[in-house]
């Protein structure tokens, strides 16, 4: 049966793979994004062109909404129009080290946001969530692999403080008010369609554009690289499943040093990029692997694609989108 989701965020990396995903099997979806210049708005359209085109091949409905989820009045607006049956809320600012430098901007999207989404949902049809989390959420855990029950109370930087925030603003919704919310933790994820501050990215700029790029801790820092498909394959599972409150790592279980994953795109485009090191800044951590068993158990979770594929996607989509402009 045919859904009704609001996605946040639908013209970024994440929301228009989900916004695809969703489209592909007949739901009628609405997205909402500001569009705004953290990375390239044309770039965003152009994401939202091949979202239009998912819907018209699948015979489905998606409806694009300019807006911020900031304003209350249009989120208002929005839960009145549709009775969402779900919302797959990934709108937010990104980013570890950039909050650091604007931190009243990230939680004013990231916590108030997230605010104005359930109070909406509360006042109107009370749609499953599906929320956007970090796996920076943790901090720098003892606990390997990341694990759901870690108390994850030392974020370092604004960015996972806010995550983490909106996590908690999600559990008081639903112990006062019944909403579902399942607080997807990412890990690293990369793909087609990647932001420009992103390591695969980055390192594709640098051998292109001859720019010199930061490689912080020599490249000793491992990562749980995570392919967007994968990801939404995750999300997906969460805007389905009505799990009361639920926190679940979304990553694929198998942490790869990051000197080995720029190797590997430098073997791909056949070039080296212009690598200077750089220290381990204070709100990095050097680590992250996740425990995915509670994702398998309660949404089927089963990530499919290597690293090696999935860095051979995402060089073919930056030759092609990217390189060739």
């Amino acid at each position: 049966m045919s859904k009704l989701v609001l996605v946040t965020g639908a013209a970024g990396f994440i929301g228009s793979h989900t916004s695809q995903a969703l489209l592909q099997r007949g739901d009628h979806v609405v997205g909402l994004d500001n569009l705004n210049d953290y990375y390239s708005p044309a770039r965003k359209r152009m994401n939202l062109a091949e979202v239009a085109e998912t819907a018209k091949q699948a015979g489905a409905t998606f409806e694009f909404v300019e807006g911020d989820i900031r304003d209350r009045v249009l989120v208002d607006r929005l839960f009145i129009k549709y009775a969402f049956n779900s919302v797959a809320h990934l709108a937010a600012m990104a980013g570890v080290r950039v909050s650091v430098e604007d931190p009243w901007l990230y939680y004013d999207v990231n916590l108030t946001g997230t605010l104005n989404l359930l109070d909406a949902a509360l006042r109107h049809s009370k749609p499953n969530f599906a929320f956007a989390g970090t796996s920076s959420a943790y901090g720098r855990s003892e606990v390997v692999p990341f694990i759901e029950t870690d108390p994850a109370d030392r974020p370092l930087a604004p960015y996972p403080a806010s995550k983490r925030a909106a996590e908690m603003l999600g559990h008081s919704y639903y112990h006062l008010h019944g909403i579902d919310f399942t607080a997807l933790r990412f890990f690293t994820v990369y793909g087609p369609r990647g932001r420009p501050d992103m390591m695969a990215y980055k390192v594709l700029d640098s051998i292109r554009l001859g720019v010199e790029i930061p490689l912080y801790n020599g490249g000793k820092m491992h990562r749980d690289w995570t392919y967007v498909e994968d990801i939404v394959s995750g999300i997906v599972a969460a805007c389905d499943r009505r799990l009361g409150y639920e926190v679940i790592n979304l990553g694929r279980g198998e942490p790869v040093l990051l000197a080995d994953f720029v190797e590997g795109v430098q073997k791909l485009a056949g070039k080296q990029a212009t690598l200077k090191e750089a220290p381990m800044m204070d709100a990095d951590v050097s680590y992250t692997y996740a425990d995915i068993s509670k994702a398998r158990r309660l949404l089927d979770y089963a990530p499919k694609t290597s690293v090696e594929v999935g860095v051979q996607n995402f060089y073919a989509w930056y030759q092609k989108a990217v390189a060739a402009e």
